[in-house]
């Protein structure tokens, strides 16, 4: 494919952007960084009445925090701008306007109390009113296909309210095709005939979609199965304007973990799970809403189970770098159906993640952790308890309950651990345990396991009357990672006070 790729992920700014639209601009980013070509940010604010002021600069917070960046748009590399359709609102009523010279739209001047009416008639002889080829020239409804030019300049000049309509063919079989979907044939004669333009000067989506297209000269248009109903509109409208169509692939939708449906915000709040990259706070009514970066995700992880949200490589694999996913993607394995939202599956990738990070990058996590408890520790050690437990982690805010002890001498010491493994005669035995302890020299992980066996060997006690104390000891539960690992870490020192503080407080 030559290198004139060029996509585009046209978001409205009404509110956040939900992990459905963030997987529309991955798969856009994947397409266009596979085929060396562009990847477009454009706003496609036309519905000033839900128009969020901050919902633009989150939208490219989150494109940036995922790592998937707009190479073109707001403030970046403006070669077809401006990339608000609001800034473009001159453009539109000159295509508008060539439509209705080539005949391809009409005024209408209909009211909206006209309209239900119509609709209400209809429906009482069980039939759906629509506005295309049957009804437009009857003469029962107002537009310029039925009143005379002077009339219709008349009803402008007066300031009467009109939109402009496009006028579908009749008694035709459009054949299209879908990247994604194969083929797909539609009746002309089921179309209606959709406002393009209104009144106020602003366009419809459809006009003002088509036109920034065109002009930004988009080559593949990747966009959400909701948008799939409007194909047939807009490739009508690329051949009355006599411009060439780019190539469309409308993704499946992104369903609900439980039931049928599209996932919605709705589910993650009823199931403890975000539906947003960052957090959002409503200004209206100071709502917030979870984020999965300030749920400790990371963002690599986010986007690698987002690519799987209906895409799939053919082979076993699951764990892609981002270089990678660019590397196989390929809208041929996309899938037709919708894919059902997991959080399990979010977090596994999490996991997964977390053992491949650099310890040095967790460790610069763990310390401002660290630092909010007050606790100052040498960078080398701290790097050393993240290579300990991070392997038990899901999120790096794991890291204290998974580590605290290497930081704080245990106080209290688990009730249920403490009645089973501290009896009769273990007060003694981890006195005489602390005896062998002092007179180690080497205090390494592998040299103090090595005696220490040799000591309850020799002894011939069973291991769990010595090793499931000493972890209780030292960890205030029967949890953590190798016990060994921990008295090298902690010193000879803290280890003998621990077993002190545990022969004080359980015997």
């Amino acid at each position: 494919m030559k290198s004139n790729v060029r996509v585009r992920f046209a978001p409205s700014p009404t509110g956040p952007l939900h992990i459905g639209g963030v997987r529309t601009a991955l798969y856009n980013y994947l397409f266009a960084k596979k085929h060396n070509g562009t990847f477009v940010l454009r706003i496609e604010d036309t519905d000033q009445n839900r128009y969020v002021a901050n919902a633009e600069q989150y939208i490219i917070d989150a494109l940036n925090w995922c790592n998937i960046p707009y190479d073109e748009g707001i403030n970046k590399n403006e070669k077809f701008g401006p990339y608000r359709q609001s800034e473009r609102k001159h453009l539109y009523k000159k295509y508008a306007d060539i439509l209705l010279e080539k005949g391809w739209a009409y005024y209408a001047f209909d009211t909206s109390e006209q309209l239900d009416a119509h609709r209400k008639g209809h429906e009482a002889e069980g039939k759906t009113f629509i506005y295309n080829w049957h009804n437009r020239e009857k003469g029962r409804l107002v537009n310029s296909l039925v009143l005379s030019d002077e009339i219709v300049q008349e009803k402008i000049n007066s300031g009467e309210n009109y939109v402009i309509r496009f006028k579908s063919p009749q008694d035709e079989t459009l054949e299209m095709e879908d990247k994604i979907r194969g083929k797909i044939s539609i009746a002309t004669n089921t179309l209606d005939d959709k406002i393009l333009f209104k009144s106020d000067g602003m366009p419809t989506y459809h006009l003002a979609n088509i036109v920034d297209d065109h002009l930004m000269e988009i080559s593949h248009v990747i966009r959400g199965e909701e948008w799939l109903p409007s194909m047939a509109l807009h490739v009508l409208l690329y051949r009355a304007f006599d411009w060439q169509a780019p190539k469309f692939a409308h993704l499946p939708l992104i369903l609900k973990p439980v039931g049928k449906g599209k996932l919605s915000k709705r589910d993650g709040d009823k199931l403890g799970f975000p539906v947003f990259p960052l957090a959002y706070t409503n200004e209206q009514t100071n709502d917030v809403s979870r984020g999965y970066k300030e749920d400790g995700y990371f963002s690599e992880a986010v986007v690698n189970m987002l690519a799987f949200l209906g895409w799939n490589p053919g082979t076993e694999q699951e764990i892609f770098s981002l270089e990678e996913l660019i590397k196989e993607f390929d809208l041929k394995r996309v899938s037709k159906s919708g894919a059902k939202f997991n959080p399990d599956k979010t977090k596994w990738f999490q996991q997964q993640y977390m053992q491949q990070k650099d310890n040095a990058e967790l460790t610069d996590l763990y310390l401002a952790i660290l630092a909010e408890k007050g606790i100052t520790k040498n960078i080398d050690y701290v790097q050393k308890v993240v290579a300990a437990i991070k392997e038990r982690a899901v999120f790096v805010a794991d890291f204290w309950e998974l580590s605290h002890f290497f930081f704080q001498t245990p106080t209290e010491y688990d009730a249920k651990a403490s009645k089973k493994n501290w009896k009769e005669g273990t007060s003694e035995l981890m006195q005489e345990l602390n005896s062998v302890i002092e007179n180690i020299e080497d205090f390494s992980s592998e040299n103090t396991e090595k005696i220490i066996k040799e000591w309850i060997s020799g002894k011939e006690i069973g291991f769990g009357k010595v090793m499931q104390p000493l972890r209780l000891s030292l960890v205030g539960k029967l949890a953590g990672p190798h016990l060994f690992d921990i008295i090298a870490m902690i010193g000879k020192e803290e280890t003998i006070q621990r077993i002190e503080n545990a022969i004080e407080k359980l015997s």
